[in-house]
């Protein structure tokens, strides 16, 4: 909405020194956002004066129309004598009082006027149209023709309301009053602590039985509808300056009379009117639902296919107008050839949803569907109808017609019971009981009581609906500036649960091991399961799909975090990021084929323990996972040394950073799974509820995935469920007992067949060591035809240490022997000689 600080002027007495920008802190401190305040004319400066032609020569010879024209411009230029001036319009003829800009002047833009030698002629300064002047579109796109009233040599600046300042306001969807000088000035007056001068404050007839008659069939489409009639309208008679530029100034664009004084009081007081050639109206004016399939010629030339559920203007001979939104060309107002002299005024009150949706289906928002569907003020149609027939019998000399039509649906004023503290309580701030009630009644409610107010609401305000939004009005009309910045208070004893600390240990834990974060869209299409190449029957296709996603090409919520992380690696890479290490936890969708449907829960109440629990039986299941991907170097070359490539193992090593977070061993298989190499790839597992449980799959990806999603050479990936780690832990992780005695390190090197895990030698060595041992860590792994082609050598590094004790090499050696037999005993293992 563009308010001219001029117009607001007429319904507030703003102080005279008040600037665009100070009324534009003032109206954003009241909750209104002015996003701008444009200055017009802030670059003019005359002389700019009107000018009556008296000579046109007829230049020849270019190509384009060149006309040298004498005008007569008064004193303004100092002589008294004729102005010489070159122009290229022809919409001006000799008599015509035109608008002249001499030399010295400079208009917007910064462009300078000097007399200058042109097409063979000197002219001295320029006759001027509106877009030169900064005006706007005036429709003609030439020579701004004045009525021939205007005295030669006035001054056009002040005549044409050149300089002036606009509040540009972007008006929220709950504030429709905002789109009307009357609404914003409302706004201002509150703000100033001013009285409000309101435009819809006129004495209006009542209704009887000689207006247009008028049969509304839907009345909850349409609740009200007021028609007035205007006769011997002189046809020839244009808009005012005065209107025409107030229109321009609040971005529209001057037409003829009868619409400029719609359009002007729509703007005024918020309410949308249209006026029918009363001689192309058939019989009665309807209001009714539009038949499937019926047709409208709207005023901007378009034929719609109506729907059963458009609300429409009709006459006898069916539709004559889109209800609300725009009218139809068969009964529009003759502009060009000057004919209509009785017009029908309509102001209605139109369902907003009706409406929104009708503009929604016919792709057609109008300045008045754009009003209509925020909520207009019912109440004001009828002072709407009165304005416009009044302006229409000052300017254009008509006569108001004595009938006048209003239909009316029954109707409650809106009232809401408030405690009066309840804005203190929303606030935390004390207002009082007085404070509520002025700001109340400032906003225009009645209000009556005392500890429990009873609020009525005003008709413009429909967004009006509950306490809250009565205490929302307190607070920003008190100023937000003016709330304290408290932090709030959790109640003691509630903090992180032991999911979340598990979620953050991982991510500062992964964080902390090189690898970045990237946070993904949990969005996934079929394509990129066709490309991980995941088999029909695979778990990870059974997908949750949106109803309205926001990519039809990605319709799905993901079931693995690898899809997202992989993008992120392919996007990176491509943009010269080569030796990337990304990390990501969250929540995947795997649904269960148990979810039924959930029940619309009420909003009046909280939800009971059974509805809540019905709810959750509807949602997938959402296990947290965390996943990790790795392409180029792991560690960099340098005068260190030579880097090296990232592979499966850094994979591996990422999920036993993860898990040493839950305070879980992973346990590390060989498998073949999709997306993975099936010779690079490790399952994960973990003791989890007492039972060893998959919990997760490592390794390097099969070549065929890395080509699919155009991944860099070698790419590797792991994932892993932090839900089952949680599980598998022994909840809050204790601080390891730190001993002061020495470590005894004891190496084997054992011999096993070459389809024995490592993993297994391990856990053998681990239980065989008993409490002593401390560590156990594979250093070397060893295969030659020395040994066999089926054997290799696995060397592990035992560090014994005891907490109360150094220990004699024969406790470690002892140690080390029971360990070594176990292992024996289970895989088959013998020290390596």
């Amino acid at each position: 909405m563009r308010v001219p600080l001029s117009w607001l002027r007429e319904y507030v007495d703003l102080p005279a020194t008040e600037t665009g920008r100070d009324v534009q802190a003032r109206l954003v401190s009241a909750g209104l956002e002015v996003e701008r305040v444009e200055r017009l004319g802030a670059d003019l400066k005359g002389p700019l004066v009107v000018g009556r032609v008296l000579t046109i020569e007829e230049l020849e010879g270019f190509k384009k129309p060149i006309r040298f024209c004498t005008v007569d411009v008064g004193t303004a230029n100092g002589t008294g004598e004729p102005q010489e001036i070159v122009c290229g319009a022809r919409n001006f003829a000799v008599g015509d009082k035109v608008v002249v800009v001499l030399p010295g002047a400079v208009l917007p833009g910064d462009f300078a006027i000097a007399a200058r030698k042109t097409y063979g002629k000197t002219s001295h300064g320029m006759i001027c149209s509106g877009d030169e002047l900064g005006m706007g579109d005036d429709g003609t796109g030439g020579i701004i023709v004045l009525p021939p009233e205007y005295e030669v040599g006035t001054d056009a600046i002040e005549l044409l309301e050149l300089v002036d300042e606009v509040l540009d306001i972007a008006v929220t969807p709950d504030r429709g009053y905002a789109l009307s000088m009357r609404g914003v000035a409302r706004e201002a007056a509150t703000a100033y602590g001013l009285p409000l001068r309101d435009p819809a404050l006129l004495d209006v007839p009542g209704p009887n039985a000689f207006g247009h008659p008028v049969e509304v069939s839907d009345r909850q489409g349409c609740d009200r509808f007021t028609a007035r009639t205007v006769t011997g309208l002189a046809p020839e008679t244009g808009s005012p300056i005065w209107l025409q530029r107030r229109l321009q100034k609040a971005g529209m664009r001057p037409i003829s009379l009868a619409v400029d004084i719609t359009n002007y009081v729509m703007l005024e007081l918020g309410q949308p009117l249209h006026a029918y050639d009363r001689s192309r109206i058939q019989g009665a004016i309807g209001v009714r639902r539009a038949e499937a399939g019926e047709k409208l010629t709207t005023l901007d030339g378009t034929k719609r296919t109506l729907d059963a559920e458009d609300l429409v203007i009709t006459d006898d001979r069916g539709p004559i107008g889109l209800a609300g939104v725009m009218g139809g060309a068969n009964t529009e107002i003759d502009d060009t050839e000057g004919t209509t002299t009785e017009v029908v005024i309509e102001a209605a009150h139109f369902d907003p949803i009706s409406i929104a949706r009708t503009a929604r289906r016919h792709k057609l928002a109008s300045e008045a569907s754009k009003r209509f569907e925020r909520g207009v003020d019912p109440e004001a149609a009828a002072a709407a109808a009165q304005r416009t027939v009044d302006l229409l019998v000052l300017l254009a000399g008509g006569t108001a017609d004595a009938g006048v039509t209003q239909i009316t649906a029954p109707s409650a004023p809106h009232t809401i019971t408030i405690p009066a503290n309840h804005p203190d309580k929303v606030a935390g701030v004390d207002y009082g009981r007085e404070t509520v009630v002025r700001r109340l009644q400032q906003v225009g409610c009645d209000v009556y009581g005392q500890d429990e107010l009873i609020v009525t609401v005003p008709s413009w305000r429909p967004d009006l609906s509950d306490p809250n939004d009565l205490a929302e009005e307190v607070i920003r009309l008190e100023g937000y500036e003016n709330l304290p910045s408290t932090l709030p208070r959790p109640p003691a004893g509630l903090g992180l649960t032991d999911r979340q600390r598990l979620h953050r240990r991982v991510g500062r834990a992964l964080a902390g091991a090189g690898y970045v974060e990237a946070l993904n869209y949990p969005f996934i299409g079929t394509e990129v399961l066709d490309q991980l190449g995941l088999e029909a029957d695979d778990p990870r296709r059974t997908l949750v799909r949106l109803v309205n996603p926001l990519s039809d090409e990605e319709p799905a919520m993901r079931t693995t975090l690898l899809p997202g992380l992989l993008g992120a690696l392919r996007r990176n890479d491509g943009r010269g990021s080569h030796d990337l290490a990304l990390f990501e936890t969250g929540l995947v969708f795997r649904p269960t084929g148990q979810e039924r449907k959930a029940e619309r829960l009420s909003v009046d109440r909280r939800p009971t323990d059974e509805e809540i629990a019905g709810v959750d039986a509807a949602l997938p299941r959402q296990p947290r996972r965390a996943a990790v991907v790795l392409a180029g170097a792991r560690e960099q070359a340098g005068w260190w040394g030579k880097g090296r490539p990232a592979d499966w193992a850094d994979a591996v090593e990422a999920a036993r950073t993860v898990a040493g977070e839950a305070g879980v061993e992973l346990t590390v298989r060989g498998d073949r799974h999709a997306p993975w190499h099936p010779g690079r790839c490790a399952a994960l597992y973990a003791t989890v509820d007492g039972e060893e449980t998959l919990v997760g799959h490592a390794g390097e990806l099969h070549p065929r995935v890395i080509k699919a999603l155009h991944l860099p050479e070698r790419s590797c990936a792991m994932e892993i469920e932090l839900d089952l780690l949680e599980r598998a832990g022994a909840g809050a992780l204790q601080a390891p007992r730190i001993s002061a005695f020495p470590v005894a390190t004891q190496d084997v090197a054992l011999v096993v067949s070459r389809d024995v895990p490592a993993a297994d030698v391990e856990a053998a060595l681990r239980e065989g060591a008993g409490e002593l041992l401390e560590s156990v860590r594979l250093f070397d792994v060893y295969e030659s035809e020395q040994l066999g082609g089926d054997r290799k050598s696995l060397a592990y590094a035992l560090r014994f240490r005891a907490g109360d004790r150094t220990l004699t090499v024969d406790e470690a050696s002892a140690a080390r022997d029971t360990a070594v037999a176990l292992a024996g005993e289970r895989t088959g293992a013998v020290l390596r000689s």
